[in-house]
């Protein structure tokens, strides 16, 4: 027989896997809001002039994707 399973359940019996994702989407949220200044800034460097593209660092990069 198949017994019917509400929410509480679940929570009662998974307690730990509830609390990890938890806090796994408050580490997201965490994270997105830090690439967003880091975009915001970026796009600041890059509107006032003040970007420098590292020639070197990008001719490696685009060499070992090649490979």
């Amino acid at each position: 027989m198949i017994s019917q399973t509400t929410s509480t359940n679940i929570r009662a019996t998974f307690p730990s896997k509830t609390n990890e994702v938890k806090e796994q989407k408050q580490s997201v949220d965490v994270s997105s809001q830090g690439e967003t200044s880091k975009l915001e800034a970026l796009k600041e460097s890059i509107d006032s002039g003040e970007y420098k593209v590292d020639i070197q660092a990008l001719s490696e990069k685009m060499a070992d994707s090649l490979l």
